[in-house]
């Protein structure tokens, strides 16, 4: 008996976001659409997420203008949403000790207008005040998911990449659960692709910098990645693609193509769950938000 699927009218994006994109190197946006088996056959039938095409930023006015384009559609971002509650508490900047509606948006203003500088120096302090193995302060769901504090300001520097990316979240009014409310219609959620990367590959590396570096072993890498997502392996959903693209995402050395092809599978992996929170911890911190795809702890 064959079991038609019906396509979800929600446009997914995958984004491996850039702090300073440029045309060679701009900010990788993967697009895909969902779709789902009738309720009787859900069991039977995981969903397939299509994806489309992709396209790239090459300026953060560019990102900008993509943020405010008509909904709806849900987006899973590569990028740090959020500080940790240990850190926003102990600096006392603004959503210190909150946990309402506003916590998040007071915070990102404030950050958003701190110089990289200034944001360097303070950090710095900060870590230079704790003894070894303890400067860094984490977020909950930066151990689970083995992603970096988002308050590093070095390899990688994900604090700038916070400090350019979610004050324009707020500016466009997205909706992000748990932590600004915004526009229903178009969402964004944070992930972490690595995360997923390493139930296929553990600690293999999959992607560099530099052509020459682009080993057998890398592309051998990138090749098992692309073959779990078509077969299913990852968040139970099945992936398809154009040869074309495919082939985008295997011989792009450093990664940023299959780093947001694997975004947008969390942003389809949320549409699943749109109506359970998005998948996302009940009672996540607003302040600190959550890796979306990561078990809550």
């Amino acid at each position: 008996m064959r079991v038609l699927f019906g396509m979800n009218s929600t446009i997914l994006y995958g984004i491996d976001f850039s702090s300073q994109p440029k045309p060679k190197k701009p900010i990788a946006v993967v697009q895909g659409l969902l779709q789902q088996a009738p309720p009787q056959a859900a069991a039977a039938q995981p969903p397939i997420l299509r994806l489309e095409k992709r396209l790239g930023l090459p300026t953060l006015s560019a990102f900008d203008a993509f943020l405010k384009q008509p909904g709806p559609f849900l987006a899973a971002i590569d990028m740090p949403f959020g500080l940790s509650r240990q850190l926003v508490d102990g600096l006392g900047w603004p959503g210190a000790g909150r946990t309402d509606s506003q916590a998040w948006a007071s915070l990102i203003a404030h950050y958003g207008a701190l110089s990289k500088t200034d944001i360097r120096q303070c950090f710095k302090a900060w870590c230079d005040a704790r003894p070894p193995g303890k400067k860094f302060a984490h977020r909950v769901t930066d151990s689970p998911a083995g992603a970096s504090p988002s308050m590093k300001w070095v390899n990688p520097p994900v604090a700038f990449m916070l400090r350019e990316g979610a004050p324009r979240l707020l500016q466009a009014n997205l909706c992000i659960p748990g932590m600004h409310v915004g526009d229903a219609d178009r969402v964004a959620v944070e992930a972490y692709p690595g995360y997923l990367a390493r139930k296929i590959v553990a600690r293999q590396s999959y992607k560099t910098d530099k052509p020459a570096g682009d080993t057998q072993d890398r592309q051998f890498a990138r090749s098992e990645i692309l073959c779990a997502m078509e077969e299913g392996m990852l968040m139970g959903i099945q992936v398809s693609m154009p040869r074309s693209l495919r082939a985008d995402f295997l011989l792009d050395a450093k990664g940023d193509w299959l780093d947001a092809a694997l975004c947008c599978l969390v942003a389809a992996w949320c549409e699943t769950r749109r109506t359970r929170f998005f998948g996302l911890p009940s009672q996540l911190d607003p302040v600190e938000g959550w890796i979306a795809g990561v078990p809550g702890l």
